[in-house]
């Protein structure tokens, strides 16, 4: 694509007088100057950690041709031919440069965005089976992986920066895809990500103290997520729930004339779910949607699990509808599906066999919101004379503020307290626990373990557990790495899989159980 092309109609200035961008070849694009080819266009935008000016240079040695940036005054190496272009929001112009250059992807799909503190993995998660159960291919952008109509791979963030996001959806329009449901963060929205994107259906969680090392305020927090809303299309959708304090902004901010489906637990609202009955190995539930109602039994548990699946069904109903999927038909095909979902990986997902005397739930619940639905989840359907264990930690250098708050409610459910380190990063791990343990009652304190090692602590409650108790090891979920202060004042990465560790240990269990029972039998036989 020719540069005067690439940046026709846009608030952007050239510094170079007389330049014939039209006589510029653009191949590529990128905000990594390592990924930099000849003939690439640099987006030198600041990130929340460097300048992207700081690597002009080595985006110039690597061939680039042209720079985006909002400084008029970049100085070039000398005899350098690189035209510098100037915009005031590099933010957004990059993310409609990269829209254009990889030829509009996201006008060919149907797209869903979810935004809010907890849920979004499992809506997103949900709503794709869905979507492909009734034969629409669909792509899937999340926390946890990136499905792009060719292959699924892991994510390495929750929402990816502009330009590899219009990569992966120019992806999904060549294999067919004709939908997208993707997760989009607060630090997405802030950072303009998908500000080039305009979606045909947006649903909001809820939102509760987190990301606060970055966006400072819970004000900001919000606004941040509220902007989302804002990119509806015309005739989108905003899907709400409006047991959220927060809902009123999120309906607020949507584009006059925009359909607003109202969601909740009560059948207050227009769109509602309600749990009929409810064990440890799952729930029935009837949905209450504008295409009608749905009666079905899924494989997991929770109030909030409800909630994800009435948001997940309606986003898989707009996309339906856009693909010319009637109302009766809709109900059919979801009717059929439900039973069949599974959560994502890492979300109240069960690690222990069937010759096991306990359960043992992966969680990512990393807020003190998430860990109460998660652990009052497990309350309501938990086995009479059971008890609950709880593994967790904190994140070490990111929000301080929820550390105590999770340690309070923990302690507020769970009948055992086993507080580890999650990701201290730089951070001394012994002092996050202080911090967590400081929102926990002196009465309660006693049932409280503290242990540093997170593979030990895993280890302990599932070894100290009673029969029919449930161990939830929260936190990381579908992670396997662990980053660990390098006591140098960086950090090291090591392999960490809560999954295999829970596994060890209930190994290590059936073995202590197997020795007891025969020992037993030997003293019932000598006797």
């Amino acid at each position: 694509m020719r540069l005067s092309q690439l940046i026709e109609g846009l608030d952007i200035r050239c510094t170079a007088q007389g330049a014939d961008l039209s006589q510029i070849r653009i191949c590529d694009m990128t905000e990594d100057s390592r990924t930099a080819v000849p003939g690439s266009f640099f987006i030198a935008r600041a990130g929340t950690k460097e300048d992207g000016c700081k690597f002009i240079e080595p985006a110039i040695e690597c061939g680039c041709v042209a720079i985006l940036s909002d400084h008029e005054d970049i100085e070039l190496p000398p005899r350098s031919k690189v035209v510098v272009l100037v915009a005031d929001d590099v933010k957004h112009i990059g993310a409609i440069l990269a829209e254009r250059f990889y030829g509009n992807p996201s006008k060919s799909l149907i797209i869903a965005g979810v935004t809010g503190t907890n849920g979004k993995t499992t809506i997103t998660h949900l709503a794709h089976q869905l979507i492909e159960s009734a034969g629409i291919r669909c792509g899937l952008i999340g926390t946890v992986e990136i499905d792009d109509g060719r292959q699924v791979a892991r994510a390495s963030m929750t929402t990816p920066p502009a330009v590899e996001l219009s990569r992966t959806l120019a992806t999904m329009v060549e294999h067919d895809c004709k939908a997208l449901v993707m997760e989009v963060s607060s630090h997405a929205m802030d950072q303009a990500r998908v500000g080039a994107l305009k979606f045909d259906a947006c649903a909001f969680t809820n939102l509760t103290g987190d990301h606060l090392d970055y966006h400072q305020t819970i004000e900001h927090y919000a606004n941040s997520k509220s902007k989302l809303f804002g990119l509806l299309k015309d005739d989108g959708i905003a899907i709400i729930n409006v047991d959220d304090s927060s809902a009123p902004q999120m309906i607020d901010a949507a584009p006059p004339g925009v359909q607003v489906f109202r969601c909740s637990i009560q059948d207050s609202a227009s769109c509602f779910v309600h749990i009929e009955d409810e064990t440890i190995d799952g729930m029935s539930i009837k949905l209450t949607t504008p295409m009608g109602t749905i009666h079905s039994r899924v494989a997991f548990i929770g109030r909030y699990n409800a909630m994800n699946i009435l948001q997940a069904v309606l986003i898989a109903m707009r996309v339906m509808s856009k693909i010319g999927i009637n109302s009766a038909d809709q109900l059919k095909l979801i009717t059929k599906s439900l039973p069949a979902l599974k959560l994502p990986s890492g979300r109240l997902e069960k690690c222990q066999s069937i010759d096991d005397d306990l359960v043992v739930m992966i969680d990512f619940a990393h807020t003190d919101d998430a860990l109460a639905s998660s652990l009052g989840a497990i309350k309501a359907v938990l086995p009479m004379n059971s008890q609950i264990w709880c593994v967790f930690g904190c994140g070490g250098d990111r929000d301080k503020t929820k550390r105590p708050r999770m340690g309070q409610v923990v302690s507020s459910i769970a009948d055992h307290v086993v507080i580890t380190s999650d990701n201290p990063r730089t951070e001394p791990p012994n002092r996050i626990i202080d911090e967590i343990r400081s929102g926990i009652e002196s009465a309660d304190r006693t049932r409280v373990h503290v242990q540093p090692d997170r593979s030990k602590a895993i280890e302990h409650a599932i070894l100290h557990a009673a029969p029919n108790d449930v161990v939830l090891i929260s936190g990381k979920g579908h992670e396997t790495e662990q980053i660990l202060p390098d006591g140098a004042g960086g950090v090291r990465v090591i392999h960490f899989d809560d999954r295999e560790h829970a596994k060890l240990a209930l190994r290590q269990r059936r073995l202590r159980l197997s020795t007891t029972q025969n020992a037993h039998t030997n003293e019932a036989q000598e006797s």
